[in-house]
């Protein structure tokens, strides 16, 4: 009989033999056991594909990343630690060295804060440009631009991307288009559809739906081609010295040698590694992702026609609404129902924004005052929430930026979640009656 010390290591599981769950399991596991040397070696060299460790990826974290493939019509997929994460190795791996990137102004403000700030650190140049604009896409673009980036449906705004157009443009230029789809969500829209080809996530909002975990998935679709004009992407077509002397576009090919460069260099040198417990959390929410978007989407349209006719209120920025500007494109790209994440500007008495310490004071007394809606910075969760994009997840922007993206202080950001429809409007009638 063994030692005591031995026994309590390996006692009760042996590894590759898994049970019958009919849920995905958490493989809560920092590295892998090897066969031998020689599996070792192959997987290091990426000769061969599988488990190495879980700054890479673990078998959980797999799992998720087919799921949201599958979901987004995608032949492969990265889950990393965030969505902001999911954004940054997406964009480095695309730009390279001397890369340079073409943005829609109408992002969320983390986003902003990372193109405009650290990849400028990076020396990565980003060019802003209205995304309702053919003209100011086509013009930023220059030899060196290696990638265009938007969002399907803008944070906090809500407007609607013409995901075609921009794809022909960048398509027209032979540079893939990258959009960030958490406010669309794939049930609602799937940008591959209409011409992305890349498509990124934050997990945390829509496909966690629960505000537990964070976790961010980039999903590859398969149909930008690297090798057509391989002198401009030289990190995929050209030997990827690391670990050996075959280029990741011989090996893996189309829809796989994306994935290989994230994983393994983006996320394995950097480590934005999603944990297999997030990963295994996110999954949870996946299984009813519908259901609970198309409740959000309901409630929230209810809640903007009913705002829309509120005297406090002097703007409602919903595509569902007639009359609002991108409400032909909602109808085109969003058959299935609207966005559960809108905003509304206040009829405070100084919208002008002279005295803006009086403004703020109107608009935190009505934010203040809601119990209902929670005041949280996140989105996409089985509670309402509001946001003031001005003072919160904007407040890094200049005022020309805000305005630029439509903006103002008076701006409140509403996510709308699975609580009673009637509750959220006496909850925010309440609230407005102190304007």
């Amino acid at each position: 009989m063994t030692g005591f010390s031995t026994r309590q290591l390996p006692a009760g599981y042996t590894p590759g033999v898994p049970p019958n769950s009919a849920v995905p399991p958490i493989y809560q596991t920092a590295a892998y056991e090897f066969g031998s040397l020689a599996e070792a070696a192959d997987l290091f060299a990426l000769r061969t594909v599988g488990n190495l460790y879980s700054r890479n990826a673990s078998p959980t974290q797999q799992i998720l990343e087919e799921r949201v493939a599958a979901l987004e019509g995608g032949v492969a997929a990265v889950a990393v630690a965030s969505g902001q994460a999911a954004v940054a190795v997406t964009l480095l791996a695309l730009v390279g060295r001397g890369g340079h990137i073409v943005a829609a102004s109408q992002l969320y403000g983390g986003t902003v804060d990372l193109l405009q700030e650290t990849f400028d650190d990076f020396g990565i140049p980003v060019t802003f440009v209205d995304q309702d604009d053919p003209a100011a896409w086509r013009a930023a673009i220059r030899p060196e631009t290696r990638v265009l980036f938007a969002e399907s449906i803008a944070n906090p705004l809500a407007q609607v991307l013409d995901i075609r157009t921009v794809a022909d443009i960048a398509h027209e230029a032979g540079v893939p288009l990258v959009i960030d789809n958490t406010v669309g969500t794939p049930y609602l829209v799937r940008p591959g559809e209409h011409g992305a080809d890349f498509v990124v996530h934050s997990a945390t909002k829509f496909l966690s739906g629960h505000g537990t975990s964070l976790g961010g998935v980039v999903v590859d679709q398969g149909t930008f081609d690297f090798g057509r004009e391989a002198a401009r992407w030289p990190h995929f077509t050209e030997p990827y010295t690391r670990v050996g002397d075959f280029s990741l576009w011989d090996r893996f090919g189309q829809g796989q040698a994306f994935a290989a460069l994230v994983k393994s260099k983006y996320v394995h040198d950097l480590g934005p590694s999603l944990s297999p417990f997030n990963a295994w959390q996110i999954l949870q929410g996946i299984e009813t992702l519908d259901l609970r978007v198309a409740r959000q989407s309901a409630t929230a349209l209810a809640l903007a026609r009913h705002l829309q006719q509120h005297p406090a209120v002097t703007a409602v920025h919903h595509p569902g609404i007639a009359g609002n500007r991108w409400h032909a494109l909602a109808e085109r790209y969003l058959p299935r129902g609207g966005p559960s994440v809108f905003s509304f500007d206040l009829a405070v008495t100084d919208a002008a924004g002279a005295d803006a310490a009086k403004t703020q004071e109107q608009v935190a007394r009505v934010i203040d005052s809601l119990q209902v809606i929670r005041l949280v910075a996140n989105i996409g969760d089985a509670r309402s929430l509001v946001n003031h994009p001005a003072s919160m997840t904007h407040s890094h922007l200049t005022a020309a930026q805000r305005a630029a993206a439509g903006i103002s202080f008076t701006t409140i950001r509403l996510s709308a979640g699975l609580e009673d429809p009637s509750d959220l409007i006496a909850d925010l009638d309440r609230a407005l009656a102190l304007v």
